[in-house]
């Protein structure tokens, strides 16, 4: 029994919820979920950890704020979530990286969806006979439990991936695993569906029958997602160019699928995944840029969807059975995802970064795993059904906490954590301080190019000639501001030299009113050259002392030598 419910008043208990009370209930799902994430976040656990654990407590688990009956009602939101997931999936499987890495994903999917398919399902069965006694419930029991454990939740993971820009071997590898061993998953269960359905003398349900279901399952999702591709890429290419239409069209098409699918009884993340792969590798290249567009309207679908996948887990109604079973294939779909993975990735030679770090990326279960529970629990209510959903559901609770945490321990550690960046986000990430050339920070009081009001014109073009600036900024005696000396105002003093020994930096200097200080970020800086129409610009700290000065062909040389490493970088990766 639920304990912590008894606490909360009545009127924030949503048993059921009209038009008001629903904008009220997003209202508070966003709110705390953002809050929960942020928090997390804070602490350097993903934020999706965070959402999930608001969703626990405001759910079935805590303190019900979210009665069965309201999150049963939501569910539309998870579904149009992960189409949202499967569309942008489908847009990193280039044909070029199919290519490139076709073989592993291949060999490193066969492993690491049978390898657990066949532990769970071997020990789950002998445990659970010597608790009932039953062999034919038990090996019922375990292969459904088998089938179940070779999916792999793709919105945690690819959330993960996301927060934290990744990119490389590694990261190409999650995304095609968890892209397409849920299809594995759904032809394993519909064979130990039909397996079970003979041992516990259910009439119906034979093998042929089923994978036929399957096939009709998987060949018109990909054919509606397909469809739906290529009419948006022809409306975009032909009719719409701005970007607000584009969003809008793009959305559209990605409800269409998911509506289309839930009507068809089709699968909504394999149909958007085939409408994102269609866009990125058959569509015009006009129409690339609406993942970008896409990825920017997702947030707050993503926090409904991971609070929503918290309300749903109970725990309470777990038995010592129940316990016991689930932890047995909480432990073995764990052992059997990571020995797969790793044999998977020795034997098609794999990078060592995706050898070591793989298994930790395949821990999340969501979405497929709980759909098929759902559909076991319907087909076998009277028998093993409950016992299933309960089991999937007490481990999607664990394995939903820690594998955000084991997928950004794994990036980290292969070094793929900030690599999917463009030089517009090294600008709006990349503070005045930060900035160095040839080593030397140009925020520093030592540097080369701040100079005294009385320093002598010679010892200035002295350090013209042996420094990387072209320009000076001159202080006062307070260390404040005194004026700019540009490269116009040395190459004018030369014309003089016949007197350039009895000038100082306050002869040649002129006034600036333009500052900026070492914390703006580098896409402010840029905006205020363009705007000033200047070169340089003196960089002032919260004192109002000098300590260094910016120049705009230093900036665009730093942000260049940025990505260029980051391109080294990756390509060292493999």
């Amino acid at each position: 029994m639920n304990i912590f419910a008894e606490f909360l008043p009545d009127f924030l208990q949503f048993d059921a919820v009209d038009g008001a009370s629903l904008i009220l209930l997003f209202g508070i799902i966003l709110l705390l979920g953002s809050l929960g994430g942020k928090f997390f976040q804070k602490v350097k656990i993903p934020q999706v950890v965070g959402y999930i654990v608001i969703g626990i407590l405001i759910g079935q688990s805590g303190f019900q704020v979210l009665s069965a009956s309201v999150i049963s009602m939501l569910n539309p939101i998870s579904s149009i979530a992960l189409a949202f997931i499967g569309f942008l999936i489908g847009g990193e499987l280039k044909t070029s990286v199919l290519k490139k890495y076709g073989k592993q994903f291949t060999g490193i999917l066969l492993f690491e969806a049978i390898v657990p398919f066949f532990t769970v399902s071997i020990i789950v069965t002998l445990i659970s006979f010597l608790i009932t006694k039953n062999i034919a419930t038990s090996l019922a029991i375990g292969l459904v439990l088998g089938a179940i454990s070779s999916a792999t939740a793709p919105a945690a993971t690819t959330d993960v991936l996301r927060e934290n820009r990744t990119r490389g071997p590694l990261t190409s590898t999650v995304l095609g695993i968890v892209a397409l061993d849920d299809a594995v998953a759904l032809i394993l269960y519909a064979v130990t569906a039909s397996v079970a359905s003979s041992l516990l003398g259910y009439t119906g349900g034979s093998i042929s029958t089923q994978l036929l279901f399957l096939a009709y399952d998987v060949f018109a999702s990909i054919g509606v997602g397909s469809l739906i591709g290529f009419l948006l890429s022809l409306v975009i290419k032909n009719i719409m160019v701005n970007e607000d239409r584009i969003l809008t069209l793009s959305l559209g098409a990605i409800l269409l699928s998911s509506g289309t699918c839930e009507l068809l009884k089709l699968d909504t993340i394999l149909a958007a995944m085939a409408m994102g792969f269609f866009m990125v590798n058959f569509a015009t290249v006009k129409t690339r840029g609406i993942f970008s567009l896409v990825e920017k309207f997702t947030p707050p679908i993503y926090v409904l969807f991971f609070v929503l996948v918290g309300a749903k887990l109970n725990i309470w109604n777990i038995t010592p059975y129940v316990a016991i079973i689930a932890l047995i294939y909480l432990f073995f779909r764990t052992a059997g995802k990571s020995i797969g993975a790793r044999l998977g990735s020795i034997v098609t030679k794999a990078p060592i970064t995706v050898k070591k770090y793989l298994p930790f990326c395949l821990l999340s279960q969501a979405g497929v795993a709980i759909g098929l529970s759902i559909s076991a629990g319907q087909q076998f209510a009277e028998t093993i059904g409950p016992t299933v959903v309960l089991i999937v559901t007490a481990t999607t609770f664990v394995v939903q906490l820690a594998g955000p945490i084991s997928v950004k321990y794994a990036v980290t550690k292969a070094g793929e954590c900030g690599l999917d960046v463009c030089e517009s986000d090294i600008m709006k990430s990349c503070c005045v301080k930060e900035v160095s050339v040839a080593g030397e920070l140009i925020c520093s009081t030592t540097s080369t190019a701040i100079v005294s009001e009385t320093t002598r014109l010679t010892d200035i073009l002295d350090s013209f000639s042996k420094n990387y600036n072209l320009n000076y900024v001159v202080q006062d005696k307070n260390n404040g501001l005194a004026g700019l000396i540009t490269i116009e105002h040395l190459k004018e003093s030369l014309q003089i030299a016949e007197i350039s020994d009895a000038l100082v930096a306050y002869d040649i200097m002129e006034p600036c009113s333009t500052s900026i200080s070492p914390d703006m970020y580098l896409d402010d800086v840029l905006k205020i050259f363009t705007e000033k129409d200047a070169d340089a610009l003196p960089v002032i700290n919260e004192r109002g002392c000098v300590c260094g000065i910016i120049e705009k062909n230093t900036v665009e040389h730093y942000l260049h030598g940025k990505v260029v490493e980051l391109q080294q970088k990756l390509a060292s990766l493999g």
